[in-house]
């Protein structure tokens, strides 16, 4: 353990089967005007929509509705829900779906009454909040992205061809979550392995920085197993509660700061994306499952004993014979494997991305890493390797 650190997480968590229940009881502490934002119409199909539209209304809520939001939230999208906050003078946002819902509703939190451009200030220049923040609360139906308990909210800004993430202070987390995970069934398969590789990526992120003896990387490997037994689990049978409970858990503690504690982290594949996915609107984890084999064959020499480690806890690869480049392009074998499994692209030509994007992509990715601290050069060598 490198690293002294202070953990608080002030999100409550309802998860199960009854978890809706607690809405009525949740809403009673907050004004009467709320904004019901949710992604282009599934919710309805499921009957969710009905439901919670009938406990706001039966707890005498004022409901104005912003739907449609993209899988990949816009800068226009949070502008327009920023103008519908102040307009209706919102009590509380309620966000109902995956991530990119409640993603988007966090920007909208701290937008709504934001001196000067919003996105030059949080999303470019990262300065601190230092204005009103309306408070979020989410109805999770998809699993993937941990957003339900994190101050995460990444945004694209469609004129200026960038895809930006701002991670903000406990302040703008969801106030509460409620997490049933019979809300996933309907979720397409191709939505929910996208999902549950984001998840995976999230692991990834922070289990590759470091070479100390760190309490997290057990935690992560934990993770890591389960969320591999119960993905196979859910791909044979997308209704098995149990399999699609860890999932949905498993997504959450992915990304609610608890498994980069005392960590350095990496982060930069997911930079990579955040631009594969500005130039081409994929779906987040199918963007991250197509670079992850070029990405981790080009740092894990920085960091063997690490991927010799995943290798071995993670897939259960007996690595005693193996050198440590052998060990190490084993684990990645077992990571692209699961990947094929999945259904998910195995290079970005598959997303839409064509050569004359790829130095563009690499020139506007934001650098970083954890073993090797990657250049736009760098970059543009992973995504030629990704096609």
């Amino acid at each position: 353990m490198k690293f002294d650190f202070t953990y608080y997480n002030p999100t409550k968590i309802y998860f199960g089967k009854d978890s809706l229940s607690n809405l009525s009881a949740e809403l009673s502490g907050y004004g009467k005007n709320i904004l019901l934002m949710y992604g282009k119409g599934s919710v309805k199909k499921s009957g969710l929509y009905d439901k919670v539209i009938k406990i706001l209304s039966d707890a005498g809520k004022s409901v104005t509705e912003l739907p449609g939001i993209k899988s990949n939230p816009t800068y226009e999208q949070l502008m327009k829900g920023a103008e519908l906050v102040r307009e209706n003078d919102i009590d509380l946002i309620l966000a109902v779906g995956g991530g990119s819902v409640i993603d988007c509703a966090k920007g909208i939190s701290v937008s709504a009454y934001a001196k000067g451009d919003p996105w030059e200030k949080y999303w470019i220049n990262f300065e601190e909040v230092d204005n009103k923040v309306v408070p979020v609360a989410s109805i999770l139906t998809m699993a993937g992205t941990g957003s339900e308990m994190n101050g995460g909210s990444v945004i694209t800004n469609e004129a200026a061809m960038l895809k930006n993430g701002r991670v903000f202070g406990p302040e703008v987390y969801p106030k509460f979550s409620i997490l049933n995970p019979e809300y996933t069934f309907t979720v397409p398969a191709y939505q929910m392995a996208s999902g549950i590789y984001d998840t995976f990526s999230h692991l990834c992120e922070q289990y590759f920085s470091g070479d100390d003896d760190n309490v997290t990387d057990y935690i992560i490997e934990g993770l890591m197993r389960s969320l591999i037994s119960s993905a196979y689990k859910a791909l044979d049978n997308r209704e098995d509660y149990e399999a699609r409970s860890n999932i949905m858990w498993c997504a959450t503690v992915a990304l609610n700061t608890l498994c980069g504690l005392s960590k350095e982290t990496d982060w930069e594949e997911h930079m990579i994306e955040h631009q594969i996915g500005a130039y081409t609107d994929c779906a987040h984890g199918a963007g991250l499952a197509a670079i992850s084999k070029a990405y981790y064959e080009y740092i894990y020499k920085f960091g063997k004993a690490k991927f010799r480690r995943f290798a071995e806890n993670v897939w259960g690869i007996g690595t005693d014979k193996m050198t440590d480049d052998e060990a190490a392009k084993a684990g990645i074998g077992a990571l692209s494997g699961f990947i094929k499994d999945l259904g998910l692209p195995g290079n970005i030509k598959e997303l839409g991305v064509t050569d004359d994007m790829i130095e563009k992509i690499a020139k506007s990715t934001v650098p970083g890493g954890g073993y090797k601290k990657m250049t736009a050069d760098d970059i543009e060598k992973v995504l030629k390797a990704s096609m």
